[in-house]
């Protein structure tokens, strides 16, 4: 299957390597010429403009656009709007508002062109382990586009089925769901993010407080001299506490114990607060979330342990560097 892609970054290049292992086509655009090159020089089509790139697509087109949320992803979708035709698929599989995919879905219903948001987890790790999608939009273009979610998801693998499944959607254990109508797949997204900082917050505190366990505020007969690499480790072998995020934090804790290469100021892209938000206007209390979110507040007046172990995981699973 053909599938347009606009922003070739971290994530949106490696979706494109990732279809193009599987025999799909792709057209890609980015301000960078040379990464337009790079993906051109691995099998996928280049285009110089969005016009190019709209004109290169066979009909009925599918655009995927992977840019950061906000402006530059909203005028992108604009101007795809008024460029593509009937039938068309504009797919949005950044980090976009929920309450903006609705808005841009009717606003291109109009037009006959479907808009279907596609919240996406993966990191820099999802060209080889696929992409988890959480999907909003209307039944017809999901079907349609299902051979590209169905080569991006990481499979069935090797994660034993949950009992009592027989009967559901298949597409969950396979790693990609229909979340519900346009904007569902970003608010499930959305939330995803909001309990990733909860906890990646509650790994950092307890780390904190082990390296903190031969403090001299401590009877001597109180003091442990632990080694947290070891900690971390053993508690990926079994342990109840077992994660991906515990996996990246044992990989950095064995390079160095001390996260000497990281300065502790934790960004927040914006989910967080969406979610809290959100927690707000269904009045739902959020009492961890909301004190994960200051705690990267926090962060950026001084640094401590658990905030470079934060600044750790984040490098792990995305990729993401911390400002010079």
């Amino acid at each position: 299957m053909q599938l347009g892609m606009i922003g070739l970054g971290r994530m949106g290049g490696n979706i494109v390597r990732r279809l193009l292992r599987d025999g799909h086509q792709a057209v890609v655009f980015d301000q960078n010429p040379e990464a337009v090159a790079a993906l051109v020089a691995e099998g996928a089509t280049g285009a110089d403009s969005l016009k190019d790139f709209v004109a290169k697509l066979s009909a009925p087109r599918a655009a995927w656009v992977m840019l950061p949320a906000g402006a530059i992803t909203e005028a992108t979708v604009t101007t795809l709007g008024g460029l593509m035709a009937r039938d068309d698929v504009i797919i949005d599989g950044g980090n976009s508002f929920y309450k903006d995919d609705i808005r841009r879905a009717a606003a291109l219903k109009g037009a006959g062109i479907h808009y279907v948001d596609v919240g996406t987890s993966g990191g820099v790790w999802g060209l080889e382990r696929g992409y988890c999608m959480m999907i909003g939009g209307d039944s017809a273009a999901l079907e349609r586009l299902d051979p590209i979610f169905r080569t991006l998801a990481p499979g069935l693998g090797t994660i034993p089925k949950t009992p009592g499944r027989e009967g559901r959607d298949p597409r969950a254990e396979a790693g990609y769901i229909h979340a519900g109508p346009s904007g569902a797949g970003h608010f499930v997204k959305m939330v995803h993010n909001g309990i990733e900082y909860g906890l990646m917050q509650a790994y950092a505190e307890g780390f904190d407080i082990l390296r903190h366990a031969d403090s001299e505020d401590l009877p001597e007969a109180q003091r442990f001299q632990l080694n947290i690499g070891d900690i971390a480790e053993v508690w990926r072998r079994g342990s109840v506490v077992s994660s991906w995020l515990l996996d990246l934090t044992a990989g950095a804790l064995a390079q160095d114990e001390h996260l000497e290469d990281f300065s502790g100021f934790v960004a927040d892209s914006g989910e967080g607060r969406w979610t809290l938000n959100a927690a707000i206007e269904e009045s739902v209390p959020a009492n961890v979330l909301s004190a994960a979110l200051y705690a990267r507040f926090r962060s950026r007046e001084e640094a401590s342990y658990a905030d470079k172990l934060l600044s750790a995981m984040r490098k792990g699973f995305g990729g993401h560097q911390e400002p010079k």
